[in-house]
């Protein structure tokens, strides 16, 4: 079956980053910004993980921004959701200084652009983690705009999360594919290269690599980006 669909997930790939340094700097910001509203710096960070863990272990039944804000709120013991109207001002204002510690590769843009003018359908498959205001200045970050893809996981309109693959289905569903017509791209053996199990091809990207469980990368395509524009380039 021929390729008629490129997913690309963003954090390490489209954008090259340093995962801890990332959240570090995020979390520092995110707490800045809600000390003010009575939030306790420790606390909102702990009620944030276990928001982000209640997301990656949704099963579907609701929609992650809800498993978020349904945890959070539980274990801050009050209702944080009200206060989201300051969350997304954080995520459309501070957030951005979050770039400063992100790197950027301009066959990024490329890559998309050119797949896109080459007819293939071009999809965002970013862990659906962020509100798509979040999402969106990530994207802006890359060098490129929301507008460049035909659809983006954000946790508006997730039940899943990576690696759990009801999370990629749900994406073959929302377009009406088949596994054997997409090809995924990614930095992360555990998260990305699950892809291969439902029936897509796959390329790792290995500039900014997450390989947790140490797995053997030969039986993946991969390399950095001149290899993945080469790579692009024989489908």
């Amino acid at each position: 079956m021929p390729i008629t669909t490129v997913l690309f997930d963003l954090d390490g790939t489209l954008l090259p980053m340093d995962q801890d340094i990332f959240i570090k700097k995020y979390f520092g910001l995110l707490a800045q910004k809600l000390a003010p509203h009575g939030y306790d710096p420790e606390k909102l960070i702990q009620a944030v993980w276990a928001g982000t863990k209640a997301m990656v272990m949704n099963n579907g039944k609701v929609t992650n921004k809800e498993a978020f804000w349904i945890t959070c709120d539980a274990a801050l013991g009050c209702e944080a959701s009200k206060d989201a109207d300051i969350h997304m001002e954080f995520y459309r204002n501070e957030f951005n200084q979050v770039q400063e510690v992100c790197g950027f590769e301009p066959m990024a843009a490329q890559i998309v652009l050119s797949l896109k003018d080459r007819g293939y359908r071009v999809v965002l498959a970013t862990n659906p983690l962020f509100p798509a205001i979040a999402t969106q200045n990530r994207i802006r970050w890359a060098g490129l705009q929301p507008e460049d893809f035909e659809y983006i996981t954000t946790y508006e309109n997730s039940h899943y999360c990576k690696p759990n693959t009801d999370y990629y289905r749900e994406i073959l569903e929302q377009l009406h594919l088949q596994p054997g017509e997409c090809l995924m791209v990614g930095n992360d053996v555990g998260e990305d290269m699950i892809t291969q199990q439902l029936g897509m091809k796959v390329f790792l990207l290995t500039d900014c690599l997450i390989n947790k469980q140490n797995a053997d990368i030969s039986q993946y395509p991969n390399g950095s980006f001149p290899e993945l524009a080469n790579f692009l380039n024989t489908l």
